[in-house]
């Protein structure tokens, strides 16, 4: 074992005790947060033109319908169906003699009641050509970005969305229907890059596909989410934080400057945490707005979102401005979302089967780049790679 735990002991140790330190300062900062979204529950309108008003580096949540509100879950339907999809990858790698990279996608077809049947299926996808290994600027020549690592996640998230809209025209039934993402629907990855970059991800990728999931939806009771277990964001909290400021209009520029900073009594708390003293079991909160600047490109499938208490876990839900506005589309939502996490212990079995599907081992992978390498062999290709490369690969001492 190349890793020595026995010296990590007394380094865990360590960490161990500033958890429990810091213990007792969370638990005030939580309860300070709770009291504060029942103090400004009763004023929505008042704080939301503050929200509105503020100009602050961090993500805060716009205001829909409330702020404290619960709301239990409506009856499951009878018949149902929820499709998924989910996605693997092997990026690029430059040590190898082939320049390539694969994306894996699971898909999965539920359907329950009357006649209950289930499809499961995986779809890899080799990308090796000039045009697939880059996202180059329409009529300027040499301008291109590369397409791996944090890039190849995002790639991934399109080629998962596209095949979602796939399913959902494929599955033919009357029966209501959710379309099921894994992760945000935001892609937030993308604010850094050049604006041809987004074009092609965004605008003509991941929102095309949204808007075919909206078109299909005109036609059946279809509703489309994405499930994010564990959510680490603040948005909710980052509203009391604004509500919380003396100022009329906050800047978080000049709070750097603030001596009373009594936003910081609410500071680091995660909104699922704020919310699991809120909801019961089976319970979802009010909806809200995500703020990222990315947002202003979404159009008619701009990202709202809410907190469900799937009685294990706190989950963050998104749906686009479409589903969110129709209460029979966000309640089917709810309801399936809820059964599915309730079949799966505590997670959606129709996204736990998507990515039993995609998913690539280290196997897979190292299977994989044998069966390229063979191959070039085979055609009398070079299959010399780096150094480094065939130094990892070879026992030498």
């Amino acid at each position: 074992m190349s890793l020595d735990l026995t010296k990590l002991i007394s380094q865990v140790g360590d960490m161990v005790a500033r958890l429990k330190a810091r213990g007792r300062e969370r638990q005030e900062r939580l309860e300070h947060a709770r009291e504060a979204l029942g103090r400004y529950a009763g004023d929505v309108d008042a704080l939301r033109n503050k929200i509105d008003a503020s100009r602050t580096t961090w993500l805060v949540a716009g205001l829909v319908d409330g702020l404290d509100g619960h709301h239990g879950a409506p009856a499951t339907p009878a018949d149902f169906t929820v499709v998924a999809t989910d996605g693997s990858h092997i990026d690029v790698d430059r040590h190898r003699a082939a320049r390539c990279y694969l994306i894996n996608i699971g898909s999965v077809v539920l359907r329950y009641g009357t006649s209950p049947a289930a499809v499961l299926d995986s779809q890899p996808s080799l990308y090796s050509g000039d045009e697939d290994l880059v996202i180059a600027a329409p009529g300027v020549r040499g301008r291109e970005q590369v397409i791996e690592g944090a890039l190849l996640g995002m790639k991934r998230a399109v080629d998962e969305a596209r095949r979602l809209s796939e399913l959902a025209a494929e599955t033919s039934t009357d029966s209501p229907t959710v379309a099921l993402l894994d992760g945000s629907l935001i892609l937030w990855g993308l604010e850094p890059y050049p604006e041809f970059v987004t074009e092609e991800l965004l605008d003509k990728g991941f929102l095309r596909c949204l808007e075919r999931l909206r078109k299909l939806s005109g036609e059946r009771q279809l509703a489309v989410a994405s499930y994010i277990s564990f959510p680490r964001s603040m948005d909710v909290v980052n509203a009391l934080r604004v509500a919380l400021c003396p100022r009329e209009t906050v800047d978080s520029d000049r709070c750097l400057t603030c001596e009373t900073r009594e936003c910081d009594a609410v500071a680091g708390v995660r909104d699922r945490e704020l919310f699991a003293g809120l909801l019961e079991p089976g319970e979802r909160s009010d909806t809200f707005i995500s703020s990222s600047k990315i947002q202003s490109r979404y159009g008619p499938h701009q990202v709202h979102f809410f907190y469900l208490n799937v009685d294990n876990e706190v989950a963050r839900i998104e749906v686009p401005h479409w589903v969110a506005t129709s209460e029979s589309l966000l309640g089917l939502t709810h309801s399936l979302i809820l059964d599915q996490c309730r079949r799966g212990h505590g997670y959606p079995v129709v996204l736990s089967e998507a990515h039993e599907k995609a998913v690539v081992t280290g196997a897979d992978a190292a299977s994989f780049w044998r069966l390229v390498e063979s191959s070039l062999v085979e055609e009398k290709l070079p299959t010399t790679g780096s150094a480094k490369s065939w130094s990892k690969r070879t026992r030498w001492v």
